[in-house]
């Protein structure tokens, strides 16, 4: 049974500024969306510009700090922000929903794809390996903060970890890690080298939501569950609840897909 490290969520002071890992990781995330997003421009014909990917990655970072922090507040924790309204903006605290995020750069990547005029299913397909590695860091900076802890676990499970901030001391799982191992690692490779090959328009999003559902759906059952709009009364916890509509899409989009003759 381990301990959780208990890492200084403030990576480095300049001053009365405080830099915390959370917000290091974003960083991580966008950085290595940029490098892979340019060895892909640069290793294959694109429909994107090393220009064009940059001015897409801001219209994505909006959409995901926007999105990914309405998310938390309308999908988890609605009752907690309705009473401290200013700790809304307080994002560098975390608290941020992969699911508010996601419909955050669906509609940035709308307004974007319209302003370029190009296809928006083609800018999804290109944009969707690029995530999962991003995911991963945000997983990454859950776990040093010690939140979204796992459920109690059996303490012969040799990774079962004690939460400090959970409150009760009990071994848990550390389900930040399955996150990033399942929803980041895994999802990457998969889509990477699915994407690696021309596939039909929409095929490679279709991937994406099935990979990313089923990978959730199942780390989801190690997680502590959110209480969400429903409560925690509900057999499955709403991370799973709105991962379950992402694998229906995600199935119809590809089958269409791939009933399509050309590329």
């Amino acid at each position: 049974m381990l301990l959780h490290p208990q890492f200084d969520p403030v990576a480095f002071s300049l001053g009365p500024l405080s830099v915390r890992w959370y917000g290091l990781m974003y960083l991580v995330a966008f950085v290595q969306f940029i490098l892979l997003g340019r060895y892909r421009i640069k290793s294959r014909p694109s429909i994107l510009s090393v220009e064009q990917l940059d001015d897409l990655l801001f219209y994505g970072m909006l959409g995901v700090i926007v999105g990914g922090r309405l998310g938390q507040v309308l999908f988890y924790e609605p009752g907690y922000y309705l009473s401290n309204p200013l700790e809304i903006f307080a994002v560098w605290k975390g608290g941020m929903s992969f699911h508010g995020g996601f419909l955050g750069v669906l509609a940035a990547m709308g307004l974007w794809a319209n302003k370029q005029r190009i296809n928006w299913w083609d800018i999804m397909d290109f944009i969707a390996p690029l995530v999962p590695l991003g995911l991963a860091a945000g997983r990454l900076g859950n776990f040093i903060n010690g939140e979204l802890w796992g459920r109690v676990a059996d303490a012969s499970l040799p990774w079962a970890m004690i939460f400090p901030q959970s409150g009760d001391m009990q071994p848990r799982h550390p389900s930040q890690l399955y996150h990033i191992g399942l929803e980041g690692l895994a999802l990457f490779s998969i889509l990477w080298l699915f994407s690696g090959r021309p596939q039909q328009r929409g095929a490679v999003s279709g991937v994406f939501l099935i990979g990313y559902g089923c990978f959730r759906f199942i780390t989801e059952f190690f997680r502590e569950p959110d209480a969400g709009i429903f409560g925690q009364s509900y057999t499955i916890s709403m991370g799973q609840w709105l991962s379950l509509p992402m694998v229906l899409a995600g199935i119809v989009l590809l089958v269409l897909a791939k009933r399509r003759k050309s590329l």
